[in-house]
């Protein structure tokens, strides 16, 4: 049934916000924004073409609040609410209180976010659908020496799992039986705390995997696709913080083997809309069932670049009851695309977050890439939210130089008054094995094993930038002492400033 929208409430705030913002202004749609007290001026509030205050600062007394989000709905006589990611948007009674008000949810139906939310639900869907799960077990709320007889069977290392919600709670890697009862008793803990819901269950602990996911649309009438794959290996503390697409070790064969296991668990669940399914890869490229992401992922834009396609237009035009205008031979990939996560966090204090107000703002511009953000100059940091700034993200014809322009894109990037992960992104992208694409899970962990983060600090970086720099134009223009005798060189610029502060750990820097 064909449904027309009008106007659509975005439930959510920053970039993801600005975002769906445009998309509507494509399609002329008008869009109605939302915020908090300590968003009044923000950029999402003043790209939208209407705005509802909705409580005060923290996410519980406004952006996670269904009544003041449906009742802003209500009050503007919107059609449809996009929930963007993040806050509200994995949540089924949110989706079912949308549906019981007449109006239109962006995303899955209640029933298949509540099935795919569930890992355990998932997990069994999945193998149904005929793909491999990695080895694993339901503790069924087993007390801790009786879950240990059962993984004892699966064998050490092995990693616990909340059985709700993601983002890495409820998450602990466990390397050997004496560490066991307390790791499941704080993995069950966090996982309580953070999605209301403390049942956990065990995997087996791959050693060096990939995290790979597959892209898929379906429309309403059946018709589904899927879009390639992106590579998200670059994680830390379970969060991914690089992406790209296509993944330098898919073959078309894999590809294909992974994106039809990807529609099959799709179909099975009734899935309708924009949705991810993520892959564990190994190096053999056998690969198992990791969830379902059941909304708009934080690393879309790299499909779209190496697609064409919008994937929120499409979002919306699937919740309108149209059929795909694509079909799977009529997908094309081109090129290769990279995202860089900009955080708003303190790299040489552990990734801490980092709040206050932008005093510069000058993101990088320029063919193949893109800036995908929620803020400008003089913008605020608050603490209450997720940290993230901006989304850089760039395309090149191959993977090659879609780095270089990473790599130009990071050095162009002006942003201060807050610590920033920019500097982190400048140093992988010059790491030996990112070159390489030898990446998996534990990539961080290997390269900077003492968690030497240092490194990655933004003057440290400038540092370094400006040291290269300097080589460089020493060697072009043969700088002369005042007598006429060329100055003897010790060394370059670049490699006295990695003697003097150590940085071995940059991992192969050129």
């Amino acid at each position: 049934m064909s449904h027309k929208i009008n106007k659509i409430l975005i439930a959510n705030r920053g970039e993801i916000a600005v975002r769906v913002m445009r998309a509507c202004r494509d399609l002329g749609i008008t869009s109605v924004g939302v915020y908090s007290e300590c968003d009044k001026t923000a950029y999402h509030v003043r790209m939208s073409d209407e705005a509802v205050y909705i409580g005060n600062s923290p996410s519980t007394e406004s952006y996670l609040v269904q009544d003041n989000i449906i009742r802003a709905a209500k009050e503007t006589q919107a059609d449809a609410i996009h929930p963007g990611y993040g806050f509200l948007a994995e949540n089924p009674e949110f989706a079912q209180r949308c549906l019981d008000e007449g109006l239109i949810f962006i995303g899955p139906s209640p029933e298949t976010i509540r099935l795919l939310g569930d890992k355990l639900q998932a997990r069994a869907l999945a193998l149904k659908a005929g793909l491999s799960v990695i080895p694993g077990t339901d503790l069924d709320g087993r007390d801790s020496k009786a879950a240990l007889q059962l993984v004892r069977d699966i064998g050490f290392p092995i990693l616990v799992k909340a059985a709700a919600g993601g983002g890495g709670k409820g998450m602990r890697v466990v390397e050997s039986e004496a560490l066991f009862a307390e790791a499941l008793a704080s993995a069950s803990s966090e996982a309580a705390s953070s999605f209301g819901d403390g049942r956990v269950f065990v995997e087996r602990y791959l050693k060096r995997p990939r995290h790979i996911e597959i892209q898929t649309l379906r429309d309403q009438h059946g018709n589904c696709v899927y879009l390639g794959e992106r590579e998200c290996s670059i994680q830390r503390r379970h969060q991914k913080v690089i992406e790209e697409t296509p993944s330098p070790v898919v073959s078309p064969e894999l590809r294909k083997r992974m994106g039809e296991a990807a529609v099959n668990i799709v179909r099975m669940s009734g899935y309708v809309g924009a949705g991810t399914v993520e892959f564990l890869v190994e190096k053999d490229g056998s690969f198992y069932f990791l969830e379902v992401n059941t909304r708009l992922q934080v690393e879309h834009p790299i499909t779209e670049m190496v697609s064409g396609l919008d994937l929120v237009k499409e979002q919306i035009s699937i919740a309108e009851g149209k059929k795909l205008t694509i079909r799977q031979e009529d997908v094309a990939l081109r090129g290769h695309a990279i995202e860089c996560r900009i955080y708003a966090e303190d790299p040489s204090e552990g990734f801490v977050p980092s709040t206050g107000r932008l005093k510069n703002y000058r993101p990088p511009s320029g063919p193949g890439v893109r800036v995908d953000s929620g803020v400008v100059i003089f913008s605020e940091i608050p603490i209450y939210y997720d940290p993230i700034i901006a989304k850089l993200v760039v395309w090149g014809q191959d993977r090659p130089e879609a780095i270089s322009r990473a790599r130009r894109a990071l050095e162009e990037f002006r942003l201060s008054g807050v610590k920033t992960t920019i500097g982190f992104h400048r140093v992988i992208m010059d790491n030996k094995k990112f070159l390489d694409g030898d990446l998996s899970t534990r990539f961080l962990e290997e390269e900077f094993p003492d968690n030497n983060y240092q490194l990655f600090s933004d003057d440290l970086v400038e540092r370094a930038a400006i040291a290269a720099a300097l080589d460089t134009f020493v060697k072009e223009r043969k700088i002369t002492l005042g007598n006429g005798r060329r100055s003897r060189s010790t060394g370059s610029s670049w490699t006295t400033f990695h003697r003097r502060n150590n940085l071995r750990s940059f991992g192969g820097s050129r």
